[in-house]
């Protein structure tokens, strides 16, 4: 393990995983994730512009080569419930910097004050204003994180049935696609997550109404064939691990294009640490490239509303 890892690895685990905890309000945690956003590190040139899509309050991060003709919709991690453009604006530049493409941070709705479908709602109005920009889906690629993972597959999924166009490739980082938890690994191997804090953000986002086997909650119980091409990236200390295995065969039973790629030593989502950490950096330059290979090399229409 290298230094800087396992530097990470401790500050993760000594001020990460205690926010994240159902003890604390929700307002504290989401306060202490943007400040801990402050301390990511941005490539050099990133612009950084703030924007609607339909109404969904948004980001455009931008580094110097990227190619205006293409966008990433990257849809953040936070169980729903916490995570914003600040806490994930640097992982953007990085994927800006390596797909040489601008990404699209979508600020959507968060529970408790808004639960399902209001980030679902947000994430299709996100997807039809880059297609109303004209920007054509083969040349947009949709990536998120964590919640923000399964929150690209429902809106996938949404497209795929609603008639809409397909982006040409999904990139999940750590996805959370199954809210009812059954796959759940021992705890103590992610610095970052624990199963209590999980399960009050799939309570607070389901609501009083939804059961968390909706396929719009937890894409493990979608019909997952017709998709755009994957790549799942986890941690092999990942929280989600069995969930996200389990996930990758099933899209593989539907006759779906998919890659996963399993990093040791790392955890959940730590691709946050891009630019600090080589590991990470790393990981997020291969999601980048998968990016800006898929929007490449489709050909797509422009679609008209």
């Amino acid at each position: 393990m290298t230094l800087a890892r396992q530097m990470m690895r401790l500050v993760v685990r000594g001020v990460v995983r205690p926010t994240l905890s159902p003890s604390i309000p929700v307002g504290v945690q989401r306060a202490v994730l943007d400040i801990a956003g402050r301390v990511a590190k941005m490539p050099q040139g990133t612009q950084v512009n703030r924007i609607s899509l339909y109404g969904c309050p948004a980001e455009r991060v931008k580094t110097p080569a990227a190619d205006a003709h293409r966008a990433v919709l990257y849809l953040h991690g936070g169980g729903y419930t916490v995570g914003s453009p600040r806490t994930h604006r640097a992982l953007a530049a990085h994927l800006s910097a390596a797909a040489r493409m601008p990404v699209y941070l979508a600020d959507y709705r968060l529970a408790p004050e808004h639960p399902y479908p209001a980030a679902l709602e947000d994430a299709i109005n996100a997807y039809k204003a880059l297609l109303q920009r004209g920007i054509v889906p083969g040349r947009i690629a949709i990536a998120g994180d964590s919640a923000g993972a399964g929150l690209a597959l429902a809106l996938c999924t949404t497209l795929r049935d609603g008639g809409i166009p397909a982006p040409a490739g999904i990139a999940l980082m750590s996805p959370w696609v199954d809210l009812t938890l059954t796959g759940v690994r021992d705890d103590n191997r992610d610095p970052m997550l624990r199963t209590a804090w999980l399960r009050s953000c799939a309570a607070r986002y389901g609501g009083v109404t939804e059961s968390l086997t909706n396929p719009a909650l937890s894409p493990m119980y979608a019909d997952l064939s017709g998709l755009p091409p994957m790549l799942v990236h986890a941690g092999s200390d990942e929280i989600l691990g069995p969930d996200i295995d389990r996930f990758v065969e099933h899209v593989r039973n539907a006759g779906g294009a998919i890659r996963q790629r399993i990093f040791p030593g790392l955890w959940h989502v730590a691709h946050l640490h891009a630019g600090l950490v080589a590991e990470c950096t790393d990981a997020t330059e291969e999601v980048g490239h998968f990016i800006g290979s898929a929007t490449t090399r489709s050909t797509s229409d422009v679609y008209h509303f």
